[in-house]
């Protein structure tokens, strides 16, 4: 074990029950109360319980009508186009992979990929492509390449692929597991380069790559997708059993033709309700990027299913999470309405699975840029006005070749070196979303995205509907957590 590189959402799940002495399957009030004394936090109990206020109580008007300044559209100009050197760099030209991470200033001989960050990767192309940033016959040329060597070298199992990658053939690293999240996320690249591009070998090669996954060997028996698999040790034992990012891999399986997978399985996910000074929102024990994930690709704007409005949903999370910074300020002083912002990343003491609310890993006063970089969508003015504020203020400390540096703490003068691929990514898609929408648009072309979201339940509300409270009662089942 010790040799064997832990993903990204393994390492979240066990650390996540380390501190919480609970799983994070919440399936019930009962097990969950076992669990009130964790981090401040308690468990409501839902009868009789007041009508908590939702996104009226936290925005005036819709935060979305932002219009960027021509200033900050150019500085996210700016940013977007450095973020996607990232992804022309690092990759190898002749296989299409994508590192993982490399040196914030440029490459340097690491030669391990991710699957995620490849898929996020084929996404930028197509940003590129759109914004004139490279020449477009080379930009096709990349984007057929990645996908003809994916359909024929990859190692497979049932259509899905291991989370790390040697970058120069494509075998296995790290013992990683074959992962169902960061297979998605590939996808989702997949799918935008066959909407975007009008070249029938592309469209052929991701129809291939799409097709071949088996939502049933995914399922192993039950309602709940595996997070993964490996040869060694077969499926792994947590499933994607409630809510994070994993919106996008149920409605990949839903949008399949003759799936397997039926409306049940989305179904069965919980989603469990969280309370922060009397807010309300379907939230869950982990970091920032579970509410942003998903929307980087499916467009969940206007729309909702019969649980909840989850792009408002993802807007109330964020704004939640940038007041509990703010009420961290009194032990780490860093934190503003200019400086906010904690997920997943790189840290002074190796990579952190950290945020809140409630507060997870060591919070030590350290800003992710990829936090608020990821949220643009949902609260345009407040995040673009961070980014732009770490730009002017900490300049060549917290800006390289690639954008920002992972992550940095301006308490203790540490400056991550290196970016990571799934980072920058999420940086690069929200903030052309926020921008143009053009992610979304090309994206949900798709039939498979389309019929997804159609057979999970989803219809349009008006924008009224979208900003009121969330309905009550909660759903029959699912526990609010109330955070001190």
């Amino acid at each position: 074990m010790k040799d064997r590189k832990l993903s990204r959402r393994e390492w979240l799940r066990l650390s996540a029950r380390g501190a919480a002495g609970v799983s994070l399957g919440f399936t019930g009030l009962s097990e969950l109360k076992a669990a009130e004394t964790w981090l401040g936090s308690r468990v409501l109990d839902l009868q009789g319980t007041p009508p908590a206020n939702g996104p009226a109580q936290l925005f005036s008007g819709d935060p979305t009508r932002y219009r960027f300044t021509p200033q900050e559209d150019s500085f996210l100009e700016e940013l977007e186009n450095a973020c996607f050197q990232f992804f022309w760099n690092e990759a190898n030209p002749a296989t299409g992979l994508v590192k993982d991470r490399s040196q914030a200033s440029g490459p340097d001989s690491r030669n391990v990929a991710s699957i995620a960050a490849t898929g996020f990767g084929l996404t930028a192309l197509c940003i590129a492509d759109n914004r004139g940033w490279q020449e477009p016959e080379k930009i096709r040329e990349r984007v057929t390449t990645t996908l003809r060597f994916v359909e024929s070298r990859v190692p497979q199992a049932h259509g899905f692929f291991c989370h790390f990658l040697n970058i120069q053939n494509g075998e296995r690293v790290f013992q990683s597991e074959v992962s169902s999240i960061d297979t998605a996320i590939f996808i989702c690249g997949v799918l935008t380069c066959a909407a975007y591009f009008d070249d029938l070998e592309i469209r052929s090669l991701a129809q291939r790559i799409y097709q071949r996954m088996d939502w049933n060997w995914l399922l192993h028996g039950d309602k709940t997708l595996s997070m993964g698999w490996t040869p060694e040790h077969g499926f792994i034992r947590s499933r994607w059993d409630s809510y994070s990012e994993l919106m996008m891999v149920y409605l990949l399986g839903l949008g399949s033709p003759g799936t397997a997978m039926s409306k049940q399985s989305w179904d069965a996910w919980t989603r469990p309700y969280f309370e922060f000074n009397g807010v309300r929102y379907i939230g869950s024990h982990a970091p920032l990027f579970v509410h942003q994930y998903s929307h980087a690709w499916f467009d969940f704007r206007g729309k909702r299913d019969k649980y909840a409005d989850y792009f408002t949903n993802s807007m109330v999370a964020t704004k939640v999470h940038k007041l509990w910074c703010l009420e961290l300020s009194r032990e780490f002083p860093d934190y503003t309405e200019d400086l906010w912002g904690i997920t997943a990343s790189d840290s002074a003491r190796g990579y952190a699975v950290w945020g809140g609310p409630p507060a997870m890993g060591r919070i030590d006063g350290s800003v992710v840029p990829c936090a608020p970089g990821g949220s643009l969508p949902f609260l345009p003015e407040e995040t673009v006005r961070v980014l732009r504020n770490i730009r002017e203020k900490y300049e060549q400390r917290v800006w390289r070749r690639y954008g920002f540096v992972d992550a940095f703490n301006p308490l203790t003068n540490w400056y991550s070196q290196d970016v990571i691929g799934i980072d920058v990514g999420i940086t690069l898609l929200m903030a052309e979303n926020a921008r143009t929408g053009f992610v979304w648009e090309q994206f949900m072309k798709n039939e498979v995205a389309r019929n997804g979201m159609a057979r999970a339940g989803f219809h349009a509300v008006s924008p009224e509907e979208a900003l009121a409270p969330p309905r009550l009662p909660v759903p029959n089942g699912y526990p609010v957590i109330v955070l001190q």
